[in-house]
């Protein structure tokens, strides 16, 4: 038996009592005539006592070449601790050691195992299984498999099956670039892995399993941005017989479950908003809304009073920012610059003190009067101390440099808590949008979504203003889950391939294996996806992905740790009936 108790389950109760332990050695204290090592392992921190009197010599001595991170059991007496620490749940007992058996050596680690450390992310990546070993990450893969745990127990209660699903299947054209495994048995074909379990899902509807879900890896072959991995966890779940409503309600159902399990908070109000709506009012389609500084349109008050840039732009648009009539000249200028940066793009802005006394003072009172910004500040909901921010331009391009301004600025006035949780419904997403590179529609959510009933008649006159059956959930400012109701009907799937492009030879070789499943008694379903590494790095009160899963790729794709990817030698490619490098 390696160890009676763990490292960080002994008190005072325990005085007098003979124990074994084993853990990582934290860190050492040598006085010479006695020598303090803290013990570590997943559940905590005991300190250990060797001292010249009560200890036998070449067991100090031995204490006294223990390194940071070897590996050791103990046995020994628990005894009162003389400092006690009252930060350590073991602070009031330390373990006077009889016998010490050294289990693993270590080498001095590259950065120091403490919750404050001195290594930059990219080595920690390098030696991940070392990073695990400090608090902060430990904690978060332990909260991970909680919320993991939350999931299975409320679908299970809810009668859904856990179905595991193929990760070895067929390229599709559609979404972002697949990664594709070649064959070695097939010459010349190759698998993809799934970028979704979507036609599989859909195909277990029809197989009558009613509700499934799955939490399940899934793959994108895509350019990288900041805190997106190639490979990524979804909870992936669908429902026969079902309508939209019915999705929804079900997993408002599972939001609050999880916000009440893992963080004690109660949420009631789950708002809706259309995509149309999300646009307008705050420049994208997952709106923050733990805050205001809602848009508000001002051409009707910033045109045709001889202001060039304004009469000339298609949309004149500001917001009203709390308390931010105190910053200076100063800070306005360096808030100016941020939105000309290249991310952002925007050339200028125009900015409008909303002064105590009622008056307003703006960068263009040359052109406007003290009524024509009393109607700006009502526009975008100004008060007294507040700061108006106005952009112009491009209509779509206009709307999103100010939604990132927005987003800026909330996180400056630091009005973007991370304990605080505003969840909505993002709907009546458009079914499809038009590509300028290949000058064709493509889907906006995937080419199983089902339009709109109402909107059916205008797929083949007015494509682009037909509304899909899909919605997103969204959680400060960031999509968690999307979904949609799905097409089951043979005759319209066939009609939206045709008008994402496919002819009908293309959508058979593709498709044709979900077209003859819809030809045995398709049931009406409908799904949604949570993105599962995002949703758990929300509720840890945390934007960054990386942090909640224990072997992440970096910003190039890349795991450092193991250094993949790399290269095959050529017999493996030979194999594989590839091409041999020279």
């Amino acid at each position: 038996m390696y160890r009676s108790h763990d490292c960080g389950s002994l008190s005072a109760s325990d005085i007098n009592n003979e124990v074994t332990l084993a853990g990582w050695v934290q860190k050492s204290r040598d006085k010479g005539f006695m020598v303090w090592v803290d013990l570590r392992d997943r559940y905590g921190i005991t300190q250990l006592i060797f001292d010249e009197e009560r200890t036998d010599k070449s067991l100090l001595e031995r204490a006294q070449k223990l390194g940071r991170e070897f590996v050791i059991q103990v046995k020994g007496t628990v005894i009162e601790r003389e400092s006690k620490n009252a930060k350590m749940s073991t602070g009031d007992v330390e373990i006077l050691v009889k016998e010490l058996n050294i289990l693993s050596e270590s080498k001095t680690p590259p950065f120091t195992i403490e919750d404050k450390t001195d290594g930059g992310e990219e080595l920690r990546m390098k030696y991940r299984y070392l990073d695990i070993r400090r608090n902060p990450v430990r904690e978060n893969l332990i909260f991970r498999s909680k919320v993991a745990m939350e999931v299975r127990n409320f679908l299970a209660g809810k009668d859904f099956i856990e179905v595991e699903t193929p990760v070895l299947i067929k390229s599709t054209p559609e979404g972002a670039r697949d990664f594709v495994v070649p064959s070695r048995m097939n010459e010349g074909q190759f698998y993809a892995l799934p970028q979704s379990p979507q036609t599989f899902k859909q195909l277990l509807m029809v197989g009558g399993m009613d509700k499934y879900f799955q939490i399940v890896k899934c793959f994108r072959d895509e350019d990288l941005r900041a805190d997106r991995q190639p490979e990524f966890t979804q909870i992936d779940c669908e429902m026969s017989f079902v309508e939209q409503e019915d999705v929804l309600n079900i997993f408002e159902e599972m939001t609050r479950h999880l916000l009440k399990k893992v963080k004690n908070i109660d949420i009631a109000d789950f708002p809706r908003m259309t995509y149309d709506q999300a646009m307008k009012n705050y420049g994208n389609d997952k709106p923050d809304i733990r805050f205001g500084m809602e848009f508000g349109e001002l051409n009707a008050f910033a045109k045709a009073k001889d202001f060039k840039i304004f009469n000339e732009a298609e949309l004149v648009v500001g917001i009203a920012v709390p308390g931010a009539n105190s910053y200076t000249r100063k800070d306005i200028d360096k808030l100016i610059d941020w939105i000309r940066r290249p991310q952002v793009g925007a050339l200028g802005m125009v900015y409008v003190r909303c002064n105590e006394d009622g008056t307003y003072k703006s960068s263009v009172d040359k052109f406007y009067d003290q009524e024509d910004l009393a109607n700006w500040a009502k526009a975008t909901g100004a008060q007294a101390g507040d700061l108006i921010c106005v952009l112009s331009g491009p209509a779509d391009k206009t709307r999103t440099q100010l939604s990132a301004l927005r987003m800026e600025l909330a996180e400056r006035l630091g009005l973007r808590d991370p304990e605080v949780f505003a969840p909505l419904w993002v709907v009546d997403f458009p079914l499809l949008e038009w590509d300028e590179d290949t000058a064709r529609y493509h889907a906006m959510h995937h080419p199983f979504t089902s339009p709109k009933p109402e909107d059916i008649d205008k797929l083949e006159t007015d494509p682009g203003n037909v509304r899909a059956n899909a919605y997103d959930l969204v959680m400060n400012g960031n999509e968690i889950g999307g979904g949609s109701v799905r097409i089951f009907d043979k005759k319209l799937q066939a009609l939206m391939f045709d008008h994402l492009g496919f002819t009908p030879d293309e959508a058979r070789a593709q498709f044709g294996f979900l077209m003859d499943a819809f030809e045995y008694g398709a049931p009406p379903h409908a799904g949604l996806a949570f993105g599962f590494d995002r949703l758990v790095s929300i509720l840890g009160g945390q934007e960054t992905i990386r942090d909640f899963i224990a072997f992440p790729k970096n910003n190039s794709g890349r795991d450092v740790m193991i250094d993949a990817p790399s290269a095959l030698d050529n017999e493996q490619l030979t194999e594989l009936n590839l091409k041999v490098t020279v």
